[in-house]
């Protein structure tokens, strides 16, 4: 299913498209303990030894230090590196463990490669995402040993295309820059390359190769230049042309695909052949609502007709015990998202046709009722826990998650799940109480940066006129600064500008001033302790100042 990274601590909003069943990823339960009633063996193995899998000899990195030292092993024995970053909260790398990272096929492959694992709560890990432009969890590049960067992995392919994409590292794979430039100059590209492009992670590949905007419309010229191409895999094409369609979905206007008559009947095509449907399933199975959207952007007869082929395809893949329970949770997800087409996109109270509601119901019940393994259940029962609420559901989703606070090894994700659910019903007071448990039970430096940047923007939302509660919040997050190197790197970084940017909306007309002096006044102690010689000290001191001023 179609994926990218979580990248915040609200999930309902967040990651329902990052939930895939084999999002590319890591697991890394960080020495959590994982209760006995769900998890595996080999996964309390691996959480004990602090890493991903037990089938591998990871090399644990989370400074330029280790990881040059890293490059430089690599270097010596001639072999790529698979670097791949996660967290333990974060539900596709919790996914991948669960599916992937534990099967022998992939170990046997992954050994031929320097195996970086990037766990983003380590102290100075976020420098290290800073400097190989990293915003997300999981994200997983593969290098040559000379540290150029080949490729970005996506996180809905499934384990066979995975291994494909490895296998073509192992064997001579070019960097992806250097791909697309003979493709889009009209270069002879081979199989194995036109694969490397199809396969990127053009929606989390942090703008590596073209810039965002120019996402959709450079998609839409590598699928019209590989299906000319003599002996072009349709495949290959089918997803390039389907990756273009869901980019131009939050493309501006003048970059979006416009699809014509032709391309309307591929994809139907496509979606009529159980056979056609198979390879590209990920990309149809996460992306449905939105190519509906984009392919039919009005309402009516032709979209109901799109919508009803897509129904259909998805109702296949949920009941297909081929996949993985994720896999299915994604296809009904996506289902009732193609039911809420024509609501408001944040409508609350739905009528959902009962049959898909009671769908949702039995799907989700056995997952809850089914899994032992402690990594799946984190992915699987948060992603449960969304397809509940966008049904509707709201009660269901509330005491399924409940239900498993005491089963994960994170559950202050489940508590921040619970906090989104509340706000959306307007309960603030419920919604702010678990915001804060959320953030009082996170574990790891950018993890609570995280969780606490989203209490007080939260408290700010919700409870703007909670002066002291709001200070003593943000006060607490300043402290968390002083417990990691790589506190004004990569996410953290993005945590506190967030909110910095919501202290000066909350200080417009400048009667917050005195309480934003004080919290200044604080950021300074902080920022007088940090190394100057990295940026950081700058990003600190640049924070608060701003909106410390009187309006």
């Amino acid at each position: 299913m179609r994926t990218t990274p979580c990248l915040s601590a609200s999930l309902p909003a967040r990651c329902p498209r990052a939930l895939s069943a084999l999002a590319l990823a890591i697991a890394l339960l960080a020495g959590l303990p994982m209760p006995a009633a769900v998890a595996s063996p080999a996964s309390s193995t691996a959480a004990a030894k602090g890493l991903p899998s037990t089938n591998l000899p990871w090399i644990s990195a989370a400074s330029d230090a280790e990881i040059d030292a890293a490059f430089a092993q690599a270097a010596r024995l001639n072999r790529p590196v698979l670097m791949y970053w996660g967290a333990s909260w974060c539900p596709p790398c919790n996914q991948l463990k669960a599916t992937l990272f534990n099967r022998q096929e992939f170990a046997n492959l992954a050994r031929q490669f320097v195996a970086v694992h990037v766990d983003g709560d380590r102290p100075g890990a976020q420098r290290v995402s800073s400097r190989f432009k990293v915003s997300g969890y999981p994200t997983v590049v593969l290098f040559t040993p000379d540290r150029q960067e080949i490729t970005r992995l996506p996180g809905e392919v499934d384990a066979p295309q995975v291994l494909a994409v490895l296998q073509g590292g192992l064997n001579g794979g070019r960097p992806a820059q250097a791909v697309l430039a003979d493709a889009l100059a009209g270069k002879p590209v081979s199989a194995a390359d036109w694969r490397e492009l199809a396969y990127y992670s053009w929606e989390t590949g942090e703008a590596q190769l073209v810039p965002k905007a120019e996402t959709a419309p450079t998609l839409a010229k590598l699928a019209a230049a590989h299906a000319a191409t003599p002996g072009a895999d349709a495949d290959t094409s089918t997803r390039l042309w389907l990756k273009a369609l869901a980019a131009s979905d939050d493309a501006p206007a003048a970059k979006a695909l416009k699809p014509d008559a032709a391309l309307r009947q591929r994809v139907q095509q496509v979606l009529a052949s159980p056979a056609q449907v198979r390879t590209p399933m990920a990309v149809i199975g996460g992306s449905a609502p939105v190519l509906g959207r984009v392919l039919e952007p009005e309402e009516g007869a032709a979209r109901d007709a799109l919508v009803a082929q897509f129904d259909a395809v998805l109702q296949r893949l949920q009941a297909d015990a081929t996949l993985s329970r994720n896999d299915r949770m994604g296809a009904l997800y996506n289902r009732v998202m193609l039911a809420r087409l024509a609501l408001p996109k944040d409508a609350v109270q739905v009528q959902l046709a009962p049959a898909l509601v009671a769908d949702a119901r039995q799907l989700v019940a056995a997952a809850d009722r089914e899994i032992r393994d402690g990594y799946e259940r984190q992915a699987v029962i948060t992603f449960g826990a969304a397809v509940l609420a966008r049904a509707g559901l709201w009660a269901e989703s509330e005491a399924l998650l409940k239900g498993n606070l005491a089963k994960s090894h994170s559950p202050y994700y489940l508590m921040s799940q619970l906090a989104g659910n509340y706000r959306r019903l307007g309960r603030n007071d419920e919604a702010l109480r678990w915001y804060a448990q959320s953030y009082d039970k996170a574990v790891g430096p950018a993890t609570r940066v995280q969780w606490g940047a989203g209490y007080v923007n939260a408290l700010i939302d919700l409870a703007p006129k909670e002066t002291a509660r709001i200070e003593k919040a943000v006060s607490s997050l300043l402290a968390e600064a002083a417990k990691d190197s790589a506190a004004f790197e990569g996410r953290s970084a993005r945590s506190y500008q967030r909110v910095a940017s919501k202290l000066a909306t909350w200080n417009a007309d400048g009667s917050k001033a005195p309480v934003l002096a004080r919290l200044q006044r604080q950021l300074d102690g902080v920022c007088a302790k940090v190394d100057a010689a990295d940026g950081q000290q700058a990003t600190c001191r640049g924070l608060l100042k701003a909106e410390t001023k009187p309006a």
